[in-house]
């Protein structure tokens, strides 16, 4: 699904490399761990897979295609859905329309039911559907961001820190959740994180050192 062939990053301003000749794949169908220390290229490489930054050098390939040659637009739309650390839900939007939002912005039909039962897949029950985020508790949000990131049928999820805000529990759900959904529904899910706890439900674990992979 996702093939990195050999990329690197620099930063312009201070013309230091942050990723340096990195080269991996993802498949449909796996849980994939990216660890290393702070300021080591995580993030970095999850925002490139997005399309949100460029590599100088080297190419990424999703189904065979580069990213050089893929509306970026379309590929946030279509390809790929985010689960962010601070769930980034809306605060004026429910639950529910939290969910709708990128069915009625993609011209998905029947967006209601959808989300509703996508809320349901994702343990929030019924009455909780039309509450708003500040109603509810940091694992509940980020249950209803994993929801919405299902919304777009993207089979790509990439995580960042997910778990990051959440007490060990709710982090067990969800990371229960994601897991499911590559065992039950092959999605591809590339989560960063810096707890080595959650390495236990990865099918691959990548390690990246100061831009460089190591293990």
């Amino acid at each position: 699904m996702i093939k990195v062939n050999n990329i690197s990053y620099k930063y312009k301003k201070r013309n230091t490399y942050s990723i340096k000749n990195i080269s991996c794949e993802f498949v449909p169908g796996k849980l994939y761990c990216i660890t290393g220390p702070s300021g080591g290229g995580k993030t970095t490489l999850l925002s490139m897979i997005a399309g949100l930054d460029n590599p100088c050098e080297g190419e990424i390939l999703i189904n065979g295609v580069s990213l050089k040659e893929i509306d970026k637009d379309y590929h946030r739309r279509n390809n790929i859905s985010v689960v962010f650390q601070a769930y980034n839900l809306f605060p004026l939007l429910s639950a529910v329309e939290n969910v709708e939002y990128p069915m009625i912005v993609n011209g998905q039909e029947r967006h209601r039911e959808k989300s509703e039962r996508l809320l349901e897949l994702v343990g929030i029950a019924k009455e909780q559907h039309n509450k708003y985020p500040k109603e509810l508790s940091g694992g509940q949000q980020q249950r209803v961001a994993i929801a919405r990131a299902l919304a777009s049928n993207a089979k790509i999820i990439l995580a960042d820190e997910p778990t990051g805000n959440l007490d060990k529990e709710n982090a067990e759900i969800v990371m229960n959740i994601l897991k499911d959904l590559c065992v039950h529904q092959k999605y591809c899910v590339i989560m960063v994180t810096h707890d080595t706890e959650l390495t236990k439900y990865a099918d691959i674990v990548i390690k990246i050192e100061s831009g460089k992979l190591v293990g």
